[in-house]
């Protein structure tokens, strides 16, 4: 669909230069450690050598990486905006992740420490997952699986998981990975798309406290139209519930797998051969299919988790908790760190099961050094107190990172005072389905951080902020943040719509990929993010964007997490609308609406001041701990909810209809 600029809100006048000051106006800047700097993977000296030779530099990068056949070719962007990086070359990703650690005496190393919900445990080394991938891959071939046939993967936090995936990519079968919090519509939808041959799933997993089932989604899914090319269905068994079984089609994981040799030939394939395809949302409604292919997307991930979070594989415990049914278990849980030979924590569950300080204990149990997750889970934390992560040795800790969506200030410094004993570097990640790794970020052992900017792009990126004429803006200015080069990891196109991807990232701006991302340069030029463009709301007249106006209300004492949306308003266009959830100790008195109206106003100026506040207990959110914004503005105007079949709990939305305040104030 080719964007209607007529619809697409104008990002010029986002954050005049009097609201970025009342933003950073309490600005820190905190240094990398003196010892963590002087021992960085990455120095200064990498913008530099990227600066005077960005393919120079790519090239680079692809030598931290096992060839079949080096590549001559760095870069062919001669049909732009398809581009082939490294096209001559040819690997195999399972390979690169497993097999050369084995080969190179480390096959005694962790890969994964799993822990289940329920708090089964599980350590898996690499010669264990090196055997475990090749007896999944022969099982794929067994099935029928061939070089090319699309497999779906709609499965729980477990290492199977990651040992799908790998096989998968081990026999150049491209895998689409469903998140197993979808419906049946939605994977059905995924599994039609992609034409895939197989599914690969579970009984189910573990899920706050109880097993929750994932079979019988994909046996409804499998009763669509579309989906009559699946020929089978692999089954892990994990919790041992009950499940309807179809003779001819479904196999048990355990009777394939286990009785499989346990070795197995990796073969090579082009650079540009198709690793996976991962869906996410369309302003259509149907989903994209993010296609991303071999080499250039290892290269890039490999590169980032070595350089982001300053890996040291023979020593640190990283953890990033997201799931791998989104691109960050793809690219920074299975195979950025597999890649760089890291020790992984694998978690199942949910950070509050069985109790709210379950993360700060499994950092303590595993010593994890690393830790990436989400601003979202951070607000949790936060809400739940300090006095949570202090009572476990977090010691441990170097390095933190944040991904997924902006993170507001306080968020940052919380997390950086409470989690990082604040000394330990906060590294927040820009990037997306679409650019495969991580594209924007401050580098530990380089940069001075600023709380809640992304700062600058990596070595080898290219980014900047254009107002609606495509112009570069000026420090102090808001617009669109595009990227303006090719880079390794990129979407290839839309899987079988290139039309679709010309039209929904190349035709806003000239040249230009447009992230969809609003965003601000500051005085230095450091980049901040501010969120999708329609989260960016008319109010009046002036573009105002929802995160500045949710930060504003956190930075209150009385304010744990706050979610703002604009509803359609007669008056101003739009009006603003939040949800806030309150600190424990904070009390729903009569005055406390009017006083966070105030305090957004002090912040940002009356314009930002929202016209409705509304305290709730939760806030809607995915399994993956993403705000179901789309459900607040439902509520804010009054409409009939939409689909909450991805909500961790649906009840939330009755319990927040049901506080729907009186007639709002008009000033």
């Amino acid at each position: 669909m080719a964007w209607d600029t007529t619809d697409t809100l104008g990002m010029g006048d986002v954050v005049s230069n009097e609201s970025l000051a009342n933003l950073l106006r309490e600005e820190r800047r905190f240094a990398p450690p003196a010892e963590l700097a002087a021992s960085a993977n990455v120095t200064a000296e990498a913008y530099k050598r990227a600066k005077a030779d960005r393919l120079g530099f790519w090239a680079e990068q692809a030598r931290r990486l096992t060839w079949a056949t080096e590549p001559n070719e760095t870069l062919d962007w001669s049909n732009p905006p398809f581009a082939k990086w490294f096209a001559d070359g040819k690997l195999n990703v399972a390979y690169n992740c497993v097999d050369r650690h084995v080969e190179n005496g480390l096959g005694d190393r962790v890969a994964f420490h799993f822990e289940g919900e329920p708090g089964d445990t599980r350590s898996l080394t690499y010669a264990e997952l090196q055997r475990e991938v090749s007896q999944a891959a022969h099982a794929l071939t067994e099935l029928g699986v061939q070089g090319g046939d699309r497999v779906a993967i709609y499965m729980p936090m477990i290492p199977e998981t990651a040992v799908a995936m790998l096989a998968c990519a081990r026999i150049g079968a491209p895998h689409s990975v469903v998140f197993g919090g979808f419906s049946a519509d939605a994977l059905a939808t995924r599994i039609q798309d992609a034409d895939a041959r197989v599914v690969i799933t579970a009984d189910g997993g573990y899920r706050r406290g109880k097993p929750s089932a994932l079979k019988p989604a994909v046996d409804e899914a499998l009763t669509r139209p579309g989906t009559e090319n699946v020929r089978s269905v692999l089954v892990v068994r994990r919790t041992g519930q009950d499940v309807a079984w179809s003779e001819g089609r479904d196999v048990w994981w355990h009777e394939i797998v286990d009785r499989q040799p346990e070795q197995h030939t990796p073969e090579a394939f082009d650079a540009e051969h198709p690793l996976f395809i991962l869906y996410t949302s369309g302003t259509t409604g149907k989903p994209k299919g993010i296609l991303h292919t071999t080499g250039g997307y290892l290269t890039q991930v490999s590169y980032t988790h070595h350089a982001v979070f300053d890996l040291k594989p023979e020593t640190d415990v990283y953890w990033c908790t997201a799931d791998v049914g989104w691109v960050t278990g793809h690219s920074y849980i299975v195979y950025g760190p597999l890649s760089n030979g890291a020790t992984e924590v694998l978690y199942e569950g949910t950070p509050d099961t069985p109790h709210q300080g379950r993360w700060w204990e499994i950092v303590q149990k595993y010593g994890v050094t690393i830790l990436y997750t989400a601003p979202t889970a951070i607000r949790a934390c936060m809400k739940w107190g300090d006095d949570i992560p202090a009572k476990f040795d977090l010691s441990s800790l170097r390095i933190l990172g944040s991904v997924g969506e902006p993170i507001n200030p306080e968020a940052w410094i919380w997390y950086r005072k409470h989690i990082g004993a604040d000394q330990t570097p906060v590294v927040d990640t820009w990037w997306q389905t679409e650019t495969g790794g991580i594209m924007i970020t401050p580098l530990p052992g380089v940069t001075a951080t600023k709380p809640g900017s992304a700062q600058v792009p990596l070595p080898g990126i290219s980014a900047t902020v254009v107002d609606d004429d495509t112009n570069e803006v000026p420090n102090g200015a808001g617009g669109y943040l595009v990227l303006t080069e090719p880079w390794p990891s990129m979407l290839r196109t839309i899987w079988g719509d290139d039309q679709r991807y010309l039209d929904t990232y190349w035709s806003r701006f000239e040249k230009r990929y447009f992230a969809g991302d609003g965003a601000k340069k500051d005085d230095d030029g450091d980049i901040w993010l501010l969120g999708r463009v329609d989260d960016v709301m008319l109010v009046s007249g002036h573009n105002i964007s929802t995160t500045e106006v949710e930060s504003a209300l956190v930075s209150h004492p009385k304010v744990a997490e706050a979610a703002v949306v604009g509803a359609t308003d007669p008056q101003t266009t739009q009006a603003i609308c939040a949800f806030v959830i309150l600190r424990g100790s904070a009390a729903e008195d009569e005055g406390l609406v009017e006083e966070l109206r105030a305090h957004v106003a002090k912040q940002l100026g009356p314009i930002a001041k929202p016209k409705r506040i509304l305290p709730v207990a939760e806030l809607p959110k995915t399994r993956s701990g993403k705000i179901m914004r789309r459900l607040l503005r439902d509520v804010a105007e009054n409409r009939a909810l939409g689909d909450v079949t991805t909500l961790t709990d649906s009840s939330v939305m009755e319990l927040i209809q049901s506080k729907l305040p009186s007639a709002p104030s008009e000033d």
